[in-house]
């Protein structure tokens, strides 16, 4: 059992061999392309302690080098000033830089904008209405997002369009030298993207999260330039990543299941715990990202070497029959729904609020815009990639 996890065809249906995996291999070992080993976590409770694990770490600098025969992961240098990202990196460092950002994720803060994402989805959708098809995708789940985050950010609007493009680039890349030298083209030049917009925020300061990162570096909270471009990188990145899989993922469930649709459309009060459930049964991002065994250790009756790479399948969880009822369908009034499609632990998905948000007053618009909304016969493209899961096209009439 040992598909390519990162290829388009298995993320058209990965959920049939997770279920395998869950009642026969619940702690599995695959290979990557590029011949990495990893170990997959696919059962609901084991998912829950790994993320919970002081034993599993993030930086593999912090693996205890019991075997002189381990060495850490091979990245191109350039990936390397990146890894000083939050999400990358251990207690302290990490606590510390969290600390710096999460006060502009609050649900607080993310409320503010909720008006401003109700006209940037409005216009999106206003701009389609006499178009006899759309992409989901292009002209609405990934813009929407897209321009959210970047506005947060400060970048400008003429220059939002670029970074997603080298984002995808980057975060379909596997475990394979080729793959990532591959994708060295659209890091390099990200890289230097953000470079200027950090030397234009210290000429021009502005009302927005990169002019107070930038100021962070000079103050109490200082951020070295590492970690200053490893913030900005992230955040861009993951602000809109996983809402646009939610989006896209979600509406592609509601096409498929018309019921359901007509029962969101029907009743605007479930659609709180509509956006849980399409969060748990798209599940935005397929795995956590990487942990590593510290030492040689035992979870879950499988013995993992130091420094062995560690997966929790959040979409094996989220679709685990002993935790979840009838756990394969869509139910948008499910309750409770306890899906761990944000992690858990410290590495909680900081942007949650605002994913949620976002996906309320999407689901919302598109709704009430295209009562009509249906599937064309195009056959659905699945974007590539470990981490993330979601199309790359999705053709509506």
């Amino acid at each position: 059992m040992n598909p390519d996890i990162t290829s388009a065809s298995f993320k058209a249906d990965p959920f049939p061999f997770y279920a395998r995996l869950r009642r026969e291999s619940p702690v599995h070992e695959i290979v990557l392309p590029g011949r990495q080993p990893a170990w997959l976590v696919t059962r609901y409770d084991d998912v829950i302690a790994l993320l919970k694990d002081e034993r599993f770490v993030k930086s593999p600098a912090n693996v205890r080098l019991s075997d002189k025969s381990y060495r850490e992961p091979w990245l191109p240098p350039m990936f390397r000033p990146l890894a000083r990202n939050m999400l990358d990196l251990d207690p302290p460092d990490h606590t510390r830089l969290r600390g710096i950002v999460q006060k502009a994720f609050t649900p607080r803060v993310v409320e503010q904008l909720r008006a401003r994402v109700e006209t940037i989805a409005g216009d999106l959708l206003a701009a389609m209405r006499r178009r006899r098809r759309m992409d989901v995708i292009a002209d609405f789940a990934l813009p929407l997002p897209t321009i959210v985050i970047a506005e947060m950010l400060g970048v400008p609007s003429e220059q939002q369009h670029r970074f997603h493009r080298w984002s995808q680039a980057i975060v379909s890349a596997n475990w394979s030298k080729w793959s990532m030298l591959r994708a060295l083209p659209n890091v390099m030049a990200f890289v230097r993207y953000i470079r200027r917009l950090i030397a234009l925020k210290r000429l021009h300061p502005a009302d927005d999260l990169v002019t107070a990162l930038v100021s962070a570096r000079e103050s109490e909270d200082r951020l070295s330039d590492d970690e200053l471009l490893a913030m900005i990188f992230l955040l861009l990145i993951a602000g809109h990543e996983t809402t646009v899989n939610l989006i896209g993922n979600g509406t592609l469930a509601l096409l498929q299941h018309p019921a359901e649709m007509q029962r969101l459309r029907d009743d605007s009060t479930i659609l709180g715990p509509a956006i849980e459930e399409l969060l748990r049964f798209g599940s935005p991002l397929e795995t956590a990202t990487e942990r590593y065994a510290r030492e040689d250790l035992s979870f879950a009756g499988t013995t993992l070497p130091a420094g062995a790479l560690v997966y929790a399948v959040l979409a094996s969880a989220n679709r685990d029959e002993s935790v979840f009822t009838d756990a394969d369908q869509l139910d948008l009034r499910r309750d409770p729904n306890r899906h761990l499609s944000f992690g858990l632990g410290i590495h909680y998905c900081l942007g949650a609020p605002l994913a949620r948000m976002e996906g309320q007053i999407a689901f919302r618009a598109l709704l009430r815009t295209f009562p009509g909304l249906r599937l064309t016969n195009e056959p659905l493209r699945w974007r590539r990639g470990l981490v993330l899961r979601g199309l790359k096209r999705l053709q509506v009439e």
